[in-house]
């Protein structure tokens, strides 16, 4: 079983915005990340702890400017907690073992997929195509990619 934990040295690595979102609570400017337009199958892991979050099957065009999600690849490695920054009451979505800070889920998803939006920072996330799952230690996951 793969342990995955928060690495000192990975954060120390991290550049400005990947250490703004995931430590400090931050996200990127709608329309800029990375991952937005990424159609590629595969899976999106926590930057920091490399821990499962996100399948590509389960992402979708939400318009909202930031990768979208219906649902994590594994519920155990995602924490959902309410957040009342900013004056609004949202639900924040933080990795379970790295405590990154992912993004914000919303019950305004696709109601033939559960209704839940998982609005993600790509800055939060590394993707791993179908293609290295199996050799980076994700081949549990390979038949949740399509």
């Amino acid at each position: 079983m793969t342990k995955y934990e928060k690495n000192p040295d990975v954060v120390a690595a991290l550049d400005e915005m990947q250490f703004f979102v995931t430590q400090q609570s931050g996200t990127e400017r709608p329309g800029t990340g990375e991952y937005l337009d990424n159609k590629e199958r595969g899976i999106y892991v926590d930057i920091v702890s490399g821990e499962p979050l996100f399948a590509s099957s389960d992402k979708y065009e939400s318009g909202c400017g930031w990768p979208s999600f219906t649902k994590p690849i594994e519920p155990a490695h995602v924490n959902e907690l309410q957040d009342t920054s900013h004056g609004m009451i949202r639900t924040e979505v933080r990795s379970t073992h790295g405590d990154s800070h992912l993004g914000h889920v919303f019950p305004d998803g696709p109601q033939d997929r559960g209704g839940l939006r998982y609005c993600i920072n790509s800055a939060a996330l590394r993707f791993i195509p179908i293609e290295d799952m199996e050799a980076e230690g994700y081949g549990d996951y390979v038949d949740q990619v399509g």
